[in-house]
């Protein structure tokens, strides 16, 4: 059997997955926070036909040897945390990050969890919390009297009630950043969890020690360019149609060693 129709067989599985990751980042173009991802691929294993400097005669050795490669397989899937867009709302509760952070969501396992998505809500206790209900970290409770409320650049939330002119603080925004966030691991919803790859969390204040500042009143939209991810789901379109063919000409050259008459 050809080993063409393998290595060509791994490059479509490949391609196929290529495919996958691009239409995923497409489907997220418009979801906040959401960053997009790119595959990485390694060739595979190599059958040596012939080693390089192997000897021929005496003083002299084969400059280049032969091998024969098996294909190609998707290593790794890299989040590109490259900033969004900005989009301006004017809504008090939607918080932008502008640099490197995450904000700390609690899930109702008691574990921490980080996200880029500062379009926040208020329960039904006052709290700030996700879409899905998921309390920001530190807990923030606006009350009920409320007026306004304001979120500073380092994070302090203070809010005016009615029947007060001062206005009262009611605590401060802690982001968490990590020394490589390409290895956080993906939740769904926004969400992302720390893992080994990506080292602990180290949390501070906004604007200090390499955390960026907090911005009200925006978000930060997917850093999808839909031009890029195109160009690139045409290019994965004709490799995975080459391979194909590679396939399609290796079964032509069995048929004809079949069809061979003595």
């Amino acid at each position: 059997m050809l080993r063409s129709l393998w290595t060509a067989a791994s490059g479509m599985i490949a391609q196929q997955f290529n495919i996958d990751t691009i239409a995923n980042n497409l489907a997220n173009v418009n979801t906040v926070g959401f960053k997009r991802s790119r595959v990485d691929f390694q060739d595979l294993l190599y059958q040596t036909v012939r080693y390089a400097g192997s000897p021929v005669t005496a003083g002299a050795q084969i400059p280049t040897g032969i091998q024969v490669g098996h294909g190609v397989r998707p290593v790794s899937t890299e989040r590109i945390f490259t900033t969004g867009t900005f989009k301006q709302t004017d809504n008090p509760l939607d918080l932008l990050i502008e640099g490197e952070g995450f904000f700390q969501i609690l899930l109702p396992d008691g574990t921490i969890a980080y996200t880029r998505d500062g379009a926040f809500k208020v329960d039904g206790q006052g709290r700030l919390v996700t879409a899905d209900g998921f309390t920001l970290q530190p807990e923030i409770t606006i009350p009920s009297d409320a007026v306004s409320v304001n979120v500073g650049t380092d994070g302090t939330v203070t809010v005016l009630v009615s029947g007060s002119s001062q206005p009262q603080t009611l605590g401060q925004i802690q982001l968490a950043r990590f020394i490589n966030p390409a290895g956080l691991r993906s939740l769904g919803r926004n969400l992302f969890a720390a893992t080994a790859a990506s080292g602990e969390a180290m949390v501070g204040t906004p604007g200090l020690d390499g955390l960026g500042n907090i911005a009200q009143g925006y978000l930060e939209m997917s850093n999808v360019q839909v031009v890029e991810e195109l160009v690139n789901m045409i290019l994965a379109q004709r490799a995975y149609e080459s391979n194909s063919r590679a396939i399609q000409a290796a079964d032509e050259m069995l048929q004809t060693a079949n069809n061979l008459r003595r």
